[in-house]
């Protein structure tokens, strides 16, 4: 008996190794298909002084992003590329901005991606 449960043992990981493998595979084609994009946001409202920008940075890091975030006159302006999905979730997300800022619009325009940018990062 002990031969029988040391080959289903070595069955079991054997299929579990297989899983990962394929769920490897799986994200590459998905990656190779994403459709990328740049997209350029300007969040209006009470949005300087209230870490939007660190709050855009961290929501960008988390989405794979690569882009700037900016102060300007009194508004936030973010420039973001990478995976379409993704931008629009940055898009979400800069809608709502931290707890404490009030955001009142965000002006948004799609473009194509350069791949420029090495990461996403906060200019002063």
């Amino acid at each position: 008996m002990p031969v029988i449960e040391g080959l289903k043992r070595m069955i079991d990981r054997q299929l579990e190794q297989g899983k990962k493998e394929e769920e490897i595979k799986k994200e590459e084609v998905v990656s190779l298909f994403s459709e990328r994009a740049r997209v350029h946001i300007v969040v209006h409202g009470k949005v300087q002084g209230v870490f939007f920008r660190d709050f855009a940075k961290k929501a960008a890091d988390e989405l794979g992003l690569t882009g700037w975030v900016r102060n300007t006159n009194n508004e936030v302006e973010l420039v973001g590329e990478g995976d379409k999905r993704r931008l629009r979730e940055l898009v979400i997300r800069c809608k709502k901005g931290p707890a404490i800022a009030k955001v009142e619009k965000v002006d948004y325009e799609w473009g194509d991606f350069t791949g420029k940018f090495p990461g996403f990062f906060i200019k002063y």
